[in-house]
């Protein structure tokens, strides 16, 4: 039954969509923009915005439960995953044992994705030694992380519940091994909005060999509002398709357009309340400031030869070094979540070359990253992750020079945001097959990158299909080790 207060149609104002491309200078540059930036957010809650009248602003800053050590996170994901064998976590007895068989009762009710658990052991490929006051222990293929390991904490003792990599990765990002779920960027904006009022909260840039298993779904916003996904910006041209107006469309064209844009979603809003046209209108204008402020992001060329050369930039030549610089000039601009995504680690046979190759790519510009930061007094509130979705098998696979997917034992390292440096946190067995100390489940580091950011993981949550859900579902406890 209709409301007998209910609005007529002469009240509401409405307007055809023929009547509107008939009559109206549309700039689709920018409409598309943020169609593609997926900034309208259903369902989105509303505040106060000075961008529009009446409108609203979803990633506004906000304060979170309690004062954060971290303001900001930089998430170097290593997707294919990385062997800690070869990288942080130094076997002497796996090199000892090389080509034997492992202890049966080592396999009881061990599940392997592609190989014969049975398979021989493989020792590590690359030597190792102790750097820095704190001695850590990293390889010989990380020259560069070995010169800021006071800087950092190694994580020897991770853990997670997926061993192939779409449920890896899925699981690493957004603490289940389904799709649907927010990802770990998306939560962090969600509870933190934004302090950028010219680009996105969460933004993703990609590099390595090929796209991550998980597809979209590892910076997706689930059932959140759309407007806390990660948005990928491209290496090249324009960091986001349509950025550029199209011939015939100059800049009065454009903002005329968004203006009227902006009245007619302002009188429909004011007849129906619908929060997501209030939404609407702010991502609109961000789309449109983002028309000149993506670009002289973009532009690394601005850095001086000092700082390209540190991290092995080069500009105009898409890469992971390349990335991890402009992630530095996105948290500066006050972006809340930048996440790297490198997909290059899958090394279930040419372990040796791969590893040197993929080493070569990345070492130095994350190592340039923490130095960057720390010399830009950024470090401190800038949470800086490295490490992939699970570890590699003692066992060989792919003849003598190639490792399977493993998840009872894996590393990662961690700099920043109130982290605890030169610290080396957890321990594999003597083959690096199963965590044995301070054991670190995916679930515990969810827990403590939302505690460094000022949050009580167990009450930020959201509730959907009649139940409230968080990052950790109903798992996860803070690691207080890796705190400074």
């Amino acid at each position: 039954m209709i409301p007998e207060n209910f609005p007529g149609p002469q009240d509401r104002q409405e307007i055809t969509r023929r009547w509107f491309f008939e009559q109206c200078r549309v700039g689709v540059g920018g409409m598309a923009l943020a169609h593609l930036l997926g900034l309208s957010a259903a369902g989105a809650e509303t505040k106060s915005s000075s961008t529009a009248a009446s409108g609203s602003n979803p990633l506004a800053a906000k304060a979170p439960h309690f004062p954060g050590k971290a303001k900001r996170v930089v998430y170097l994901f290593m997707a294919g995953a990385p062997s800690h064998l070869e990288l942080l976590d130094y076997k002497p007895q796996l090199a000892k044992f090389d080509g034997q068989l492992p202890p049966p009762d080592l396999l009881k009710g061990y599940r392997a994705a592609f190989i014969n658990p049975s398979s021989k052991l493989l020792g590590p490929k690359f030597k190792f030694a102790k750097h820095g006051q704190s001695g850590a222990e990293v390889s010989e293929l990380l020259p560069h992380l070995a010169g800021v390991v006071d800087d950092i904490a190694i994580v020897k003792s991770l853990v997670t519940d997926a061993f192939n990599h779409a449920p890896g990765q899925i699981m690493m990002n957004t603490g289940s091994q389904q799709f649907g779920r927010p990802s770990m960027g998306a939560w962090v904006t969600y509870g933190l909005g934004s302090e950028s009022q010219d680009l996105p909260g969460y933004v993703v840039l990609q590099s390595g060999t090929k796209g991550t298993s998980g597809g979209a779904s590892n910076w997706g916003c689930g059932f959140l509002p759309t407007v806390y996904q990660g948005v990928p910006f491209r290496g090249s041209g324009d960091p986001v398709l349509f950025l550029s107006n199209p011939a015939g469309i100059d800049a009065e064209v454009q903002r005329d357009s968004l203006d009227v844009l902006r009245r007619l979603n302002q009188k429909r809003l004011d007849v129906v309340g619908d929060p997501e046209i209030a939404t609407r209108i702010n991502s609109f204008e961000l789309a449109y400031r983002m028309q000149t402020s993506a670009p002289e992001l973009m532009n690394i060329a601005q850095e001086s030869k000092e700082v390209l050369d540190m991290y092995g930039a080069e500009p105009g030549k898409p890469s992971f070094a390349n990335n991890c610089l402009l992630a530095r000039r996105l948290i500066e601009r006050g972006v809340r979540f930048v996440q790297l995504f490198h997909e290059a680690w899958d090394h279930h046979g040419g372990l040796t070359h791969g590893l040197k190759e993929q080493t070569k790519i990345t070492d130095q510009a994350s190592a340039a990253l923490v130095k960057d930061l720390k010399r830009l007094g950024l470090l401190d509130e800038t949470l800086v992750i490295w490490g992939g979705e699970f570890g590699r098998t003692p066992m060989v696979q792919g003849g003598n020079d190639g490792r399977d997917h493993h998840p009872n034992a894996f590393s990662m390292w961690l700099a920043g945001g109130g982290i605890k440096p030169g610290l080396t946190l957890g321990q594999s067995d003597e083959l690096g097959f199963n965590a044995v100390e301070d054991k670190v489940h995916v679930h515990d580091l969810h827990a403590t990158i939302l505690h460094l950011l000022g949050f009580d993981h167990t009450k930020l949550t959201t509730r959907f299909q009649g139940r409230d859900f968080r990052l950790t579902d109903v798992h996860g406890e803070v690691v207080k080790k890796l705190l400074a």
